[in-house]
């Protein structure tokens, strides 16, 4: 009798009092079954071999890619709703060499994808050429050694250890880069750039953030309309033109392809080999024109205006601020 008791205590107590949990419960049910909803999960493999491609194109969604030995594509969808298949329409399709997947939302509305959250984890062929295209999410990818196209409308990119090129942009989010071996071609409307060991030529534009580089082996633009710019051993010329902040630029040990630098927000700083040969014009309109090195003066001596050659001259390297002064140094 006492275990019949105890049993049926707990009974007794959501009779004198719990019940009204019991009863918000099932009205939060009724109400908001979104909220109880368990999450959305889908896997596939297709066929595709190394040396092939792979296409992603969906509304919504933030993506993530790597290469392996392995061959196939191996696609994983996870999202926060279990309905997910009634708001977007998916296809899945393989042909000799080349897989596409799609997911595209079956009503139009701006306000759509607000609360739906939808991930894609991809791992395909390290020999394959890529292309994404999301409406709104982040991508990353690595371990790709052929050409990448990445287009997010709404997050970051981030692009490591590839061995081709890159072309990759975002309407809203940075871009982070490390270890891509050929060209890239990234630019943001809204966030800074990173990257690191770019072995070819590296066009970098931002709308609104800074932008940071280091050994970049290759020719460098760097452009944008709101922040500072730092270039740390550019390896080859270096055109790098801020309206919003300071530019500093190291050139590599051997390095004296010249260049453009200038900002209308700041100083200028940089940093030469001092065995290099320039053709040399610094000119600061909101302050002067310093340098380490000897410059064989051309025209008129000026605190604010530095004209000659480095070295038996060569390449022209352009410098000038509106902003701030000019500093040139040897290394």
């Amino acid at each position: 009798m006492q275990k019949k008791e105890r049993f049926f205590a707990p009974l007794r107590f959501a009779q004198n009092g719990t019940w009204m949990v019991l009863v918000a419960v099932c009205l939060l049910a009724l109400t908001c079954p979104a909220a109880l909803r368990a999450d959305y999960h889908q896997e596939k493999t297709l066929k595709l071999a190394p040396g092939g491609e792979f296409d992603l194109d969906a509304s919504v969604g933030s993506v993530t890619l790597a290469g392996s030995s392995e061959s196939g594509a191996r696609i994983e969808i996870t999202s926060n709703r279990d309905d997910l298949e009634s708001l977007l329409d998916f296809s899945f399709d393989e042909s000799a060499g080349a897989v596409r997947v799609t997911a595209r939302k079956k009503y139009h509305d701006w306000n759509w994808h607000n609360n739906i959250r939808v991930h894609f984890e991809v791992r395909v062929p390290a020999d394959t050429r890529v292309e994404i295209k999301t409406g709104g999410g982040s991508v990353r990818i690595s371990s790709i050694k052929r050409d990448a196209d990445l287009n997010t409308s709404g997050g970051s990119i981030e692009a490591a250890d590839l061995g081709a090129n890159l072309r990759a942009h975002t309407s809203g989010g940075s871009v982070r880069l490390e270890r891509v071996t050929g060209q890239a071609d990234v630019n943001t409307s809204g966030g800074e750039i990173r990257g690191s060991s770019i072995g070819g030529r590296l066009e970098a534009r931002t709308s609104g953030g800074s932008i940071e580089l280091e050994k970049v082996s290759g020719d460098l633009l760097a452009q944008t309309s709101g922040g500072s710019i730092r270039i740390e051993d550019a390896g080859g010329r270096v055109d790098a033109k801020t309206s919003g902040g300071s530019v500093e630029v190291r050139f590599a040990p051997g390095d004296d392809r010249g260049g453009d630098v200038e900002t209308s927000g700041g100083g200028v700083r940089v940093a030469i080999d001092r065995s290099a040969n320039l053709e040399l014009d610094a000119s600061a309109s909101g302050g002067s024109v310093s340098s380490d090195l000897p410059v064989k003066m051309v025209g008129t001596i000026s605190s604010s205006h530095l004209h000659g050659s480095i070295g038996s001259g060569g390449s022209m390297l352009r410098l000038h601020s509106d902003g701030g002064p000019i500093r040139i140094e040897g290394r």
